[in-house]
């Protein structure tokens, strides 16, 4: 048998090219898995090959003991001989193999419709991002010097499965004095985020086929969430007072969770009313089902006090309590957390202990730090006053440059405001013409998942926007919007 020639063409030298021996380990592997070196065959002497291809010898005693390590080759008293290769790839030698057959992806794919379009999340009129050049990254930098120089050699390691206990103890604290939250330390799991505290709500609490209702329009991520967990969404109007239940739907398709952003509603701003907070967590304790309270922006409001949040409005409410410092701290931080209900929680807290892996330990380590020497707080009062000022800003750009009949929604919250447009002005098309433009608001209507003609309109966020950007930018997407603007059809 000459190896050799089976190589084909002599090792690539110089600059750039690959080590000999792995070269040498490639070629073989392939010669073996097409058969040309078949099973059983023995291969040259170590020797003998080097002699033939001009290289050291270590080189392919190198590459051989690589291959007997992976089980191409064996090597015993008798030589180096080709190992036998199972009937597929055997096969190959005798004929060009059928296409492969490429398994099937889940079907829950299909209905998982990308909405994302890939974009710098810089970008001006970015919902949801933050001012990051606001953030006291140096007290930040000594809060996490502090904990890292604190922690034992062993917080470097896993940590417990549910979140860093001091962490989880000043988010209780917090909870129970900013946001009306009955909770303890003990019912507090730290999440990746908002995301994943939705995912594990169905992974805790549904089966496949279970009935999820949401806000429409609404948060993508809790559709998704859902579809994840092979749920049937129903999705449910939201008006100016919050999300609205018709009496059939609890008759026709009852649901096993219902997503709700009660104290700013994702997009379109709307609180819900404390009529429909109390009937719904009444109808919800009726109909055995659970209440995701996705607390939104809550910490971000722009006219009185707060809106304290749902889930202490009454002792034992069916609410699993969803929060994240995404908005708060910094997007890239992705720590969340849920609030386990107490009814559920000392049966739940075993499983959540076998799902999820302690991590980001010093990250959640510093938080908390910054939670308890009052950083947070300080921060959030200093970016309460300047989101209060740049929406102001975006308000009156609105109101001089953007020349077209549109509605304001909601407002008295978060890092956006909702701007309800005509149905001859495309919001999808507007956002990808703005988008090449250098801004990046967001289509309403790609917030529904059964979009009507009230669902036009834009997201423009203004977190991450200086006040005195506004009235270019509004005049540019008034450009925008006019040169898209589509013909009255006829009557």
């Amino acid at each position: 048998m000459n190896t050799a020639a089976l190589l084909a063409s002599p090792l690539t030298r110089g600059p750039g090219a690959l080590p000999r021996q792995r070269q040498l380990i490639q070629r073989l592997k392939q010669a073996i898995l097409a058969g040309q070196l078949p099973a059983g065959g023995k291969l040259p002497s170590s020797r003998a090959l080097a002699e033939e291809l001009e290289i050291s010898r270590n080189t392919v005693l190198i590459a051989y003991e690589q291959l007997t390590a992976e089980g191409f080759v064996i090597a015993d008293r008798q030589g180096t001989r080709v190992a036998p290769l199972s009937a597929a790839a055997g096969a190959a030698k005798h004929a060009a193999p059928p296409p492969a057959r490429v398994p099937a992806t889940a079907r829950r794919l299909a209905r998982i419709v990308a909405t994302r379009y890939a974009h710098d999340g810089t970008l001006p009129m970015t919902p949801g991002t933050p001012a990051l050049t606001q953030f006291p990254i140096n007290a930040w930098r000594r809060a996490q010097d502090r904990a890292l120089q604190a922690a034992p050699a062993t917080a470097l390691g896993y940590g417990h499965p549910v979140g860093e206990p001091a962490l989880r103890e000043a988010i209780a604290q917090y909870l129970r004095v900013s946001r009306g939250v009955r909770c303890d330390a003990s019912r507090i799991v730290i999440t990746e985020g908002a995301q994943g505290a939705l995912s594990l709500c169905v992974q805790l609490l549904t089966n496949p086929g279970d009935t999820a209702w949401l806000e429409e329009p609404g948060y993508r991520g809790a559709k998704s969430a859902f579809h994840g967990g092979d749920l049937d969404v129903v999705a449910l109007r939201v008006d100016a007072d919050g999300i609205a239940i018709p009496e059939s739907a609890w008759r026709d398709c009852p649901p096993r969770l219902i997503q709700t952003t009660p104290s700013h509603q994702y997009p379109t701003g709307a609180v819900l009313s404390l009529t429909r907070r109390l009937d719904l967590i009444e109808r919800a304790r009726q109909a055995g089902a659970w209440i995701i309270e996705d607390d939104y922006d809550s910490e971000f409001r722009h006219q009185g006090e707060p809106i304290a949040a749902m889930q202490g409005l009454v002792a034992d409410a069916p609410v699993l309590y969803v929060g994240t410092f995404s908005k708060t701290m910094f997007p890239a931080l992705r720590l969340g957390f849920l609030v386990l209900p107490e009814a559920i929680a000392a049966q739940a807290m075993p499983s959540v202990v076998e799902m999820l892996r302690g991590g980001h330990r010093l990250e959640q380590l510093t938080m908390a730090a910054f939670i308890e020497n009052g950083q947070f707080s300080r921060h959030l009062g200093r970016m309460r006053r300047l989101y209060r000022e740049r929406q102001a800003a975006l308000r009156d750009a609105l109101a001089a440059h953007l020349g077209i009949e549109h509605e304001v929604l909601g407002g008295h919250s978060g890092l956006h405001l909702t701007v309800r447009l005509p149905p001859a002005f495309p919001d999808r098309e507007i956002v990808q013409q703005a988008r090449r433009m250098g801004m990046n608001p967001g289509a309403l209507s790609s917030f529904a998942v059964s979009p009507r003609p009230e669902d036009n309109g834009l997201v423009i966020g203004y977190g991450n926007t200086g006040a005195d950007r506004f009235p270019a930018l509004v005049r540019r997407l008034r450009e925008v919007a006019l040169g898209l603007r589509r013909p009255r059809s006829a009557p």
